[in-house]
């Protein structure tokens, strides 16, 4: 097998080769000290080689030969939150979360209670070169703004406007309050306060029991006044409250939010808040419990009420229907009773009327009466009542006619028929008995039969 060689390179090759990529080891040196990339939400603090510092505001590939550079953000964010990571404060490389985060800032309110409060306040950087440039100058990184300028102010802030109300206060409706406070005085400066004492008039006035006489009605003993604290603003001449500047608002830096996010009191105000919460609770429930009973009874009383106005109308119905039965009653007894009237005065003009027909009938009769009578009486005054005598005399002969020819008795009868002796109805008997009530009537024609009258 044959083996070639491999011609060697000629060392003026070598040298050109060296020299280019000392070259090009050259101009990465010089691009790379010399170009960086500005971020979206960043201010760029640019120190040149010749002295010169510039504000870079724009976002892309910004060329600072041989200079410095510092990332300020364009917002920063101290937060004071429960985490695990407290105290941990990262100006440039944390792009997520806040700025700087503290743990719960302790507080005190006006009346003595301390608590724990998480809050959040974000600051605007300044936008014009100026104002930024010394702000750069002042404080030169962002940690130096953070340590020395925005956290303590934020400490202060929130502890300044705790001592503005208690925490019965805040508890009882003041959050709102607290929070737009805290935010004014981030934003234009803390207010200058004095503390006050002031005895008010607590409203309960205690009452002896010394005296058992007066039961309830005691008289008032000891004090009905209490002691508070009271936090006033200090004013100016012009009536506005005066402030302490906050410093960092002479660079140009503005806040963007401020919020108070949880407030944790000590265990004891907990307690007691409690306490309060139950009594409150207690009283909410005797109120209810108490409008309640009253309910019931409104309720009972509305339901007697009810049952007194279903009798009334029970026995205002028994009533209207009884009166109404018993004027039904009277009117049909009047109306009989006028129908009763009527009939008798009817039956009385009747009866009067019929009484009337009678006396004048009665009056007729008597006037036939007294008439014919005088015609009688004239008639047997003229002819001493002969045909009267007559006629009766007629009569008795027709009865005794009428009874001889009815007689029973044969037609031959066998008797004595001597002087002495009893009639035994023979014809000769009849015939001469006939003969003899002739000569009878013939008799009593020749005397006169006075027929009397009766006298009026």
């Amino acid at each position: 097998m044959e083996i070639k060689k491999t011609p060697r390179l000629p060392s003026v090759l070598l040298a050109k080769l060296a020299a280019a990529a000392a070259c090009v080891l050259a101009v990465l040196l010089l691009l790379k000290n010399s170009f960086f990339y500005a971020e979206p939400g960043y201010i760029y603090h640019v120190r040149t080689v010749l002295g010169d510092e510039q504000v870079v505001t724009d976002v892309g590939y910004k060329f600072y030969p041989f200079g410095r550079y510092n990332s300020w953000k364009r917002a920063m964010t101290v937060q004071a939150v429960r985490d695990s990571n407290a105290n941990g404060i990262n100006a440039e490389s944390d792009q997520v979360t806040a700025s700087a985060t503290l743990p719960p800032l302790s507080i005190m309110f006006l009346d003595q209670v301390d608590a724990h409060a998480e809050a959040t306040v974000r600051f605007s950087m300044p936008g014009d070169h100026e104002s930024f440039l010394e702000l750069a100058h002042e404080y030169r990184t962002p940690d130096n703004l953070l340590r020395t300028a925005l956290i303590p102010a934020f400490k202060e802030t929130l502890q300044a406007n705790a001592s503005l109300m208690s925490a019965e206060e805040y508890y009882s409706g003041g959050r709102t309050e607290f929070n737009s406070e805290f935010e004014n005085q981030m934003s234009d400066g803390i207010y200058l306060v004095k503390r006050k004492e002031m005895a008010v008039a607590s409203g309960r006035p205690a009452a002896g029991s010394a005296n058992a006489a007066l039961g309830k009605d005691q008289a008032e003993y000891g004090e009905d006044t209490k002691t508070i604290f009271v936090v006033q603003k200090v004013l100016d001449d012009s009536g506005l409250p005066v402030r302490k500047a906050q410093r960092f608002n002479n660079f140009g830096i503005t806040v963007v939010s401020a919020l108070v996010t949880d407030m944790r009191p000590n265990k004891k105000f907990i307690e007691r808040m409690q306490l309060k919460q139950k009594a409150s609770a207690d009283r909410a429930i005797a109120r209810e419990q108490r409008v309640q009973e009253e309910e019931q009874r409104l309720l009972a009383i509305a339901r007697g009420e009810r049952e007194v106005a279903e009798r009334q109308a029970k026995a205002k119905v028994a009533q209207i229907e009884k009166t109404t039965n018993a004027e039904t009653e009277k009117q049909l007894a009047i109306t009989n009773a006028n129908k009763l009237r009527e009939q008798a005065a009817i039956a009385k003009e009747t009866a009067e009327i019929n009484l009337e027909k009678a006396r004048v009938e009665a009056e007729t009769r008597r006037t036939l009466a007294e008439a014919e009578a005088y015609q009688k009486r004239v008639i047997l005054e003229a002819d001493n009542a002969l045909a009267q005598k007559l006629e009766a005399e007629v009569s008795i002969h027709q009865i005794w006619a009428k009874a001889f020819a009815q007689r029973k008795v044969p037609s031959t009868v066998f008797g004595a028929g001597g002087q002495g002796s009893a009639p035994v109805g023979s014809d000769a008997e009849v015939k001469a008995f006939m003969q003899m009530l002739t000569l009878d009537a013939a008799k009593r024609l020749s005397y006169d039969r006075e027929v009397s009258t009766a006298s009026k």
